[in-house]
């Protein structure tokens, strides 16, 4: 799960111990946390456009997915006209605080890692803020932040 930190970052998420997962207006994002995140999965926390963007976490999914109420807040940067209560079109799931890690794992770290080439995330174009991971690049992650 990626953001930016100016936006909402690990620290916010250590702050606020559970928060819910707003604004992702992408759909195959959407669908990545509407069909496949399920309650207790663990997530890697990803800060994106900043000086180090990078892996700098872990949360856990907090709850299943339901409506993203911004979609209905004409007052919202994410508000959505298209949505209604009876057909919502955004859902989020919220998330809890795991673990920060001491240090960001790098952009360039996970680049040179030779198991982490299939990430998503290091695609040329990539901008989806939702991708999946394996367990064994999970892992991998993890063991760099140790």
């Amino acid at each position: 799960m990626k953001s930016e930190p100016s936006e909402y970052s690990i620290d916010d998420l250590k702050r606020d111990k559970c928060a819910p997962w707003y604004g992702v207006r992408n759909y195959l994002a959407r669908n990545y946390m509407r069909d496949k995140m399920q309650r207790e999965d663990l997530v890697l926390f990803y800060h994106s456009s900043c000086p180090e963007p990078g892996v700098a976490g872990i949360a856990r999914v907090a709850s299943e997915s339901y409506p993203d109420a911004t979609q209905f807040d004409p007052k919202s940067h994410y508000y959505d006209p298209k949505a209604t209560t009876d057909k919502p079109r955004w859902m989020l799931v919220d998330v809890k605080i795991e673990q920060s890690f001491a240090k960001v794992i790098s952009l360039p770290i996970l680049r040179k890692t030779k198991t982490l080439q299939s990430l998503i995330i290091l695609r040329h174009g990539n901008r989806l803020s939702i991708t999946p991971v394996t367990k064994k690049e999970f892992e991998v992650i993890v063991k760099l932040a140790s």
